[in-house]
């Protein structure tokens, strides 16, 4: 049996930044071991599966898998898998792209908008509402995890806490953006205080009104860092929206990330609010084909 595989960088516009995709098409005959298998062969953060949907209003079943374990939902995933599908002609050309991709998590909506001279853009919108978990770890276990003081952790204006659009996360905001360079992630200290809570993904953050530079931490995937995170930017969006005294109207910010990896990345953020509740929350980006070819088994 041999398998179509293209790879891509999401959200960037240049080759060799963002984080990298694979995506296996035609992938209905594969079992979840093979699934698994292969995702550790490409020892990507995400490999995505594509097979036929089950659900008549999605275009395809996207499987997603880290080289450790499935995922119900990720962001780069869904960005680089709904831009390929488009590039491939799953769908009719036009210049905004209406699709549904049917993942654990349920049908998610994505739209892909193509613009002269760049690449192709997508933007998802979340299949699930934020929702909260327990409270976080304290300012101290927090600085400790990630090699830094207690001081670094913000605790006024913004808290750690536990939330999630799909995919539970530990946000953990910092007083400094110089503060994310000196991050020494401790592996040791994650996995008594993490490994088995609500979230055991870690996104350290700092923001500056709209301005957000992060990075994010996995071990628990099989991934301890990750350049790029859609489902970390909808989490913290969905935090932030629904902290904010705006009651109706779009809240957005654009979230820095990979940096410190070498593959800068760039994350739009957005949410919506009616009569002080979040009613959407999306993440957009953008995705460039990298390499493709035939996987042999």
């Amino acid at each position: 049996m041999k398998l179509r595989f293209h790879t891509l960088d999401v959200f960037t516009e240049q080759r060799f930044g963002g984080n990298p995709l694979a995506v296996v098409l035609e992938a209905d005959a594969l079992t979840p071991a093979q699934m698994q298998q292969i995702a550790r062969e490409f020892n990507l953060s995400e490999t995505v599966f594509v097979q036929k949907a089950t659900r008549k209003e999605a275009l395809v079943r996207a499987r997603i898998f880290t080289p450790a374990k499935e995922l119900p939902f990720a962001g780069h995933p869904t960005v680089g898998t709904a831009c390929l599908l488009a590039q491939l002609g799953f769908v009719p050309d036009a210049s905004e792209i209406a699709m549904v991709l049917e993942e654990g998590v349920g049908p998610v909506s994505v739209t892909v908008r193509r613009a002269t001279s760049r690449p192709l853009f997508a933007q998802l919108t979340t299949a699930k509402l934020p929702e909260f978990g327990p409270p976080a770890p304290s300012a101290a276990e927090l600085a400790a995890m990630l090699g830094l003081a207690a001081e670094d952790i913000e605790v006024t204006s913004e808290k750690p806490r536990m939330t999630s659009c799909g995919l539970p996360y530990v946000l953990a905001p910092l007083h400094e953006a110089a503060a994310l360079s000196r991050i020494a992630f401790d592996v040791a200290r994650w996995k008594p205080l993490l490994s088995a809570a609500w979230a055991d993904h870690v996104l350290a953050y700092h923001r500056d009104g709209e301005q957000v530079r992060a990075r994010m931490f996995a071990p628990g995937s099989g991934v301890f860092e990750d350049p790029a995170t859609g489902s970390a930017a909808v989490a913290l969006a969905g935090a932030l929206a629904s902290e904010s005294p705006l009651r109706e109207g779009t809240l957005r910010w654009t979230i820095e990330q990979g940096v410190d990896m070498g593959r800068p990345s760039l994350l739009y953020a957005e949410a919506e609010k009616k009569a002080g509740e979040v009613v959407a929350v999306r993440v957009g980006g953008y995705a460039v084909n990298v390499l493709s070819g035939e996987i042999e088994l």
